[in-house]
């Protein structure tokens, strides 16, 4: 779509800048003398200073619009030559040309209108320049957004993170806090119960006299369920 417009403009602009670079180089040739006197005749106020405008808008006007040179500048001035024509000269005869109507510079100025609005296309020294400067404004806004992308990204790395240390059992505990109880290791073996030590009695002895073998016998005889026997009386 951008292509066809650019190659319409282009026709466009060189067929009008034709047209209009060859009446101004036909009033060129006629000297300002009688077009002053032709624009006195029509009623255009200021004649002289008209017919140099009229001259040199339609010639340099011209030129710009062939190349794409400040194309709405120069549309702009042919513009206010063309409306200039029709109102003073050529409205009055009605529209065709045959009659020194206003047919063929209505035309003209609608295109400058045209050309005014849209521009020239990017088949012109307009167009060239203003994609030269637009490839130059990127190419020098993208150093500044590469060097705050790249100060985005370090500036994270200059920020020293605390990692939390576990706590283990052999450290102290902190605060005035007990530390949990330790754990045993499991080996596959139930824990023990903490049963508390009981001291083992001291053997008991005996206050008395040692025993007799009367009184062993008895005690053997008792441990193996025997009646003891009694020694006859002497």
């Amino acid at each position: 779509m951008k292509l066809a417009f650019d190659l319409a403009a282009l026709i466009a602009r060189v067929t009008i800048g034709v047209i209009f670079v060859a009446h101004g180089w036909q009033k060129w040739q006629n000297g300002l003398g009688p077009t002053s006197q032709m624009f006195t005749q029509s009623g255009v106020p200021q004649p002289e200073l008209a017919a140099g405008f009229t001259t040199m808008a339609e010639l340099v006007g011209g030129s710009f619009l062939i190349i794409g040179l400040l194309t709405r500048l120069a549309a702009l001035a042919l513009l206010c030559v063309s409306l200039g024509a029709i109102i003073f000269v050529h409205g009055k005869n009605g529209i065709f040309v045959t009659d020194m109507g206003w047919e063929l510079v209505g035309a003209l100025g609608a295109a400058c209108l045209l050309l005014l609005a849209a521009g020239a296309g990017r088949i012109s020294v307009d167009g060239i320049v203003r994609t030269f400067l637009r490839k130059r404004a990127a190419d020098q806004t993208l150093p500044e957004s590469t060097g705050s992308a790249t100060t985005t990204t370090t500036m994270p790395t200059n920020v020293r993170t605390v990692r939390e240390v576990p706590r283990t059992d052999t450290d102290p505990p902190s605060n005035g806090t007990q530390s949990p109880p330790t754990e045993a290791p499991s080996n596959g073996t139930e824990p023990r119960a903490d049963v508390p030590r009981q001291s083992t009695p001291p053997p008991a002895t005996s206050s008395g006299a040692a025993l007799s073998d009367d009184d062993m016998k008895a005690l053997d005889a008792l441990m193996s369920d025997d009646q003891p026997r009694k020694n006859p009386p002497e």
